[in-house]
């Protein structure tokens, strides 16, 4: 292929997925060096600084904590100023703060580095700004778009985190955050400055839609901004709809369940009665399947009803837990290591059917908003599941637990299905 017919191939691609290309770029780095990278730096900081194991965890769960106090105030500047100043802003303290963090001394100089830097910055630039850039570019392909986005990290932990785990042994810790800190400095700002907000600041429509050429007041054009105007609902309209507050208890839900499966992941298998290795050899696969997951019901989403495919997405999952409650051999924990992605993977189906329900200009608000609600469960689920065992040495009760709460999710969901297909209706009269 010549150098103008290439230029002519990316020429004609939406410009949308190159805003979608961009954020997944930075994620990728992002979730390698940083949500991956946390394991990989976790022993040697903890050996290094003389801090228990159970001190290290502390800065984690208080990371989660933090990511849902501050998710609302984040969503507001999100929607008021663009994702572009949020996440230059945050790709820079990153790379700050790990530089920052290859000449830390002590647990206190860890702490506020860790907390007051770099996860202040990730959850702001890293989370919630590339799932508002997906939202904004796309109607019709959304749930596509977020699941590329969604991908991201763990595309990063299978080929970044290993990259960072023989710098980290070769060349140590403190020069590996170093490194880390440049890369976040020299690969993601630059990127970071290229992101455009949405396709009207560029004059083009979502999904790379061409606009009708009548231009009367009454003209299609016209009708269906109208209507695209008339979807976009604010946050405090959203806060008092049952369905934001279905999307909230049934998110908390989930994520008790799937923080606890993957902070307790081999410890769990071990107390089936899997080797270290085997368990660890599984944790790979439970990561496989989970990206794979993503491309999967990414690409079935925008085809179907998307309530009733989540609630596929947790019923599944619930049934691989009765099987654990018995020793009944070693096929059910790869069951359970192949369905439970699941839970993950359907997340960006759950951000695109919000953003059918609520539209496109209060959606980073929304989102955050629900993000301080529903996080609270990601930090009491690992903690939960550790105090049960300490206490039974057991993980029985935990998936009792887990049962409960993901046929309940289950049940909250179902109930989305009629409002979102009369939404759909409403939103697009033509579509059958």
């Amino acid at each position: 292929m010549s150098r103008n017919s290439l230029s002519n191939f990316f020429s004609r691609i939406f410009y949308g997925w190159r805003m979608v290309g961009l954020v997944t770029a930075i994620r990728i780095v992002g979730g390698g060096l940083h949500q991956f990278g946390f394991t990989v730096f976790f022993l040697p900081i903890s050996q290094d600084l003389g801090i228990s194991r159970a001190a290290t965890s502390l800065a984690f769960s208080l990371s989660r904590a933090e990511g849902a106090i501050e998710a609302p105030l984040v969503g507001y500047l999100i929607d008021r100023y663009g994702p572009r100043p949020i996440l230059v802003a945050a790709v820079f303290l990153a790379g700050v703060g790990y530089i920052l963090l290859s000449w830390v001394n002590s647990y206190t100089g860890f702490m506020i580095v860790y907390l007051g830097v770099i996860c202040l910055a990730f959850v702001a630039g890293f989370i919630h700004s590339p799932m508002v850039v997906a939202n904004s570019w796309f109607i019709r392909q959304r749930a596509r778009a977020m699941t590329v986005v969604s991908a991201a990290v763990p595309i990063g932990g299978a080929l970044i985190s290993p990259l960072l785990a023989i710098g980290v042994a070769s060349i140590g810790w403190r020069w590996a955050a170093f490194v880390s800190g440049c890369i976040f400095l020299l690969v993601c700002l630059p990127l970071s400055f290229q992101l455009k907000r949405s396709p009207e600041s560029m004059g083009l429509l979502p999904d790379g839609d061409v606009a009708p050429l009548h231009t009367g007041a009454n003209s299609p054009a016209d009708t269906a901004t109208n209507k695209n105007d008339d979807a976009d609902i604010t946050s405090r309209q959203a806060m008092k709809t049952w369905v934001f507050w279905l999307f909230v208890i049934s998110m908390t839900a989930r994520v008790t369940c799937y923080s606890a499966a993957t902070v307790h992941f081999i410890p769990f298998m071990v107390w089936k009665g899997l080797s270290e290795g085997a368990a660890a050899a599984l944790l790979g696969a439970f990561a496989f399947f989970n990206l794979a997951a993503h491309f999967v019901l990414g690409w079935i989403a925008d085809r179907v009803n998307k309530p009733k495919l989540l609630a596929a997405c947790h019923i599944i999952p619930a049934l691989s837990v009765p099987p654990l409650l018995s020793d009944s051999g070693y096929w059910p924990l790869w069951f359970f290591t192949i369905v439970f992605t699941f839970l993950d993977a359907s997340f960006p189906i759950i951000w695109a059917t919000v953003g059918d329900f609520f539209g496109r200009r209060y959606f980073a608000t929304i989102r955050g908003m629900m993000s301080f609600f529903y996080m609270w469960g990601s930090f009491a689920g690992p903690i939960m599941a550790g105090a049960i065992y300490d206490r039974t040495h057991s993980y029985m009760m935990v998936l009792w637990i887990w049962l409960s709460l993901l046929t309940f999710a289950t049940l909250l969901v179902l109930f989305l299905i009629r409002p979102w297909t009369d939404r759909m209706a409403l939103l697009n009269p033509n579509r059958h």
